[in-house]
């Protein structure tokens, strides 16, 4: 089992199906995206580059897509919540999966990766 397994397998339901959901929608924007474990998570990385993470704050319970490079990007959505390169897309766990709005901030994003 490799680690991105084990750490999805720790999770409970329904953070598991959620963040796994997450993965399958920004996965699926460019063949070029690809699931890697960095920092000790899953990383979803462009061109062997940091792209964005997806998960579950420990404190508050909030989900959200982290995105790097997120400082080149506007979008409403979008806050940086005082971080110097990640902008972070929050997401309501009551409610189904914004997914127009995950995938067009993910193009957006593959648009502003460097």
């Amino acid at each position: 089992m490799t680690p991105i397994d084990e750490y999805y397998e720790g999770l409970k339901e329904p953070e598991q199906s959620v963040l796994l959901a997450i993965n399958e929608i920004i996965l699926s924007a460019d063949p070029r995206l690809n699931l890697q474990w960095k920092y000790q998570m899953p990383f979803i990385c462009l061109r062997k580059k940091m792209f964005c993470y997806s998960r579950i704050d420990k404190k508050s319970g909030e989900l959200y897509i982290s995105f790097a490079d997120g400082y080149r990007m506007e979008h409403p959505e979008l806050v940086s919540d005082g971080r110097k390169r990640f902008k972070l897309l929050y997401l309501n766990q009551e409610r189904d999966l914004p997914i127009r709005t995950i995938q067009a901030v993910v193009i957006l994003a593959i648009e502003k990766h460097k």
